[in-house]
């Protein structure tokens, strides 16, 4: 199973921009992540396609398993 965490964060044109992270440290700590989005704003580091970071959204793990089938 792949595991990927997703932050969220509002953007300076009023939309919404997304991050992800492979494979994140378990168990997740909610306080940690808000600390980490908000680091991540306060540096200006990303610029999207949906303008400047300027609030944190919010923060999920997606838990997603893949099957795949060898086909004869």
């Amino acid at each position: 199973m792949a595991k990927t965490l997703e932050l969220e964060f509002a953007t300076d044109l009023g939309k919404n921009a997304k991050l992800t992270v492979d494979n994140p440290k378990e168990p997740i700590d909610p306080a940690a992540v808000k600390l980490a989005m908000e680091q991540i704003i306060a540096s200006s580091v990303f610029q999207t396609r949906s303008g400047a970071l300027v609030a944190v959204g919010r923060a999920r793990v997606i838990d997603r398993s893949v099957t795949e089938y060898e086909l004869v």
